[in-house]
């Protein structure tokens, strides 16, 4: 077993770095104690930040992180999903206790919906029941409401939060943007009923990045837990969401692809030879879905 399994220790190794979390593709060999996969099975899997590097022609992966790809998806459309489904899952399901059986009924905003997370996030909350408030730009209205949400609001038309002021209080709002959307939580989620605030924007990589990572995760630590505080005063529980990489979880979400209840959605894709490209159109923002990398393997 490592002793360093984040490769913290490692020197000389760090660049190039290789990008890329999703990956969907053929199992060339095996470990000696995998188990449940062979040679030639088609998988999908998103790999870990310190395991990142899947726009390659080989990836390695640990047998926990991958699942076998959902029959009704070409290689291409399933991977775009891995990572984004794994991301709204952890927020709604690890973060928000939300599961199969309880989200019948449940009101949940989502707050960048439109994007990638926000685009799965919607059809998990739709195949378990709950009703779901999108919010994004006009253009993307309809992607979204064909995706299943029950009501969308333009944050362009009117102040936000206004437009709020006429909808039920909600039991969940996931956050995918950042900024001052912190402030709706005290307004619009259901006080003292197990009502929850969950943001993907969390400032654990800027603080790690300018402190360093023993007095960044300390300063993350505290951040957190007067957040936590602050909003548990108010009789809401406030929560960050992390990705996390699991197998397993993806074998029930290939089960909802394959049964319809989740497809993917992707806006465009790429070469790649048209990397840079790719990177551009991510970080302008505003997107609709996700963008691909296609990689051709060479045969030799």
């Amino acid at each position: 077993m490592s002793r360093d399994p984040l490769h913290l220790n490692m020197t000389g190794r760090e660049f190039p770095i290789i990008l890329g979390r999703d990956v969907s593709g053929t199992v060339m060999e095996c470990g000696l104690t995998v188990q449940y996969f062979k040679p030639g099975d088609q998988v999908w899997a998103a790999v870990p930040p310190w395991k990142q590097g899947t726009f390659a022609e080989f990836v390695v992966a640990s047998a926990n992180e991958i699942s076998m790809k959902p029959k009704s998806l070409s290689h291409t459309e399933a991977a775009s999903l891995p990572y984004v489904a794994l991301t709204a899952w952890a927020a709604l399901v690890n973060s928000c206790g939300l599961k199969k059986e309880t989200c019948p009924g449940k009101r949940v905003l989502i707050i960048g919906a439109s994007g990638g997370v926000g685009t799965a996030a919607i059809q998990l909350l739709k195949a378990w029941g709950a009703h779901v408030t999108a919010v994004c730009s006009r253009g993307a209205s309809s992607l979204v409401t064909d995706l299943g949400a029950d009501d969308v609001i333009d944050y362009n038309a009117a102040n936000l939060q206004e437009q709020l002021k006429s909808r039920e209080l909600f039991n969940v709002i996931l956050d995918n943007v950042g900024g001052t959307t912190e402030e709706l939580a005290s307004q619009y989620l259901k006080p003292w009923s197990g009502a929850t605030f969950v943001t993907l924007i969390t400032p654990f990589l800027y603080n790690n990045d300018r402190l360093g990572i023993a007095d960044g995760m300390m300063r993350t630590g505290i951040t957190l837990s007067s957040k936590v505080i602050k909003h548990l005063c108010k009789g809401i529980h406030y929560r960050w969401g992390f990705f996390t990489p699991s197998g397993p979880t993806l074998d029930e979400i290939g089960e909802l692809v394959d049964a319809g209840k989740i497809r993917p959605v992707i806006e465009k894709v790429y070469p790649f030879s048209d990397l840079p490209q790719a990177f551009q159109k991510v970080e302008e923002g505003h997107a609709r879905g996700k963008s691909v990398i296609e990689v051709l393997h060479r045969k030799k």
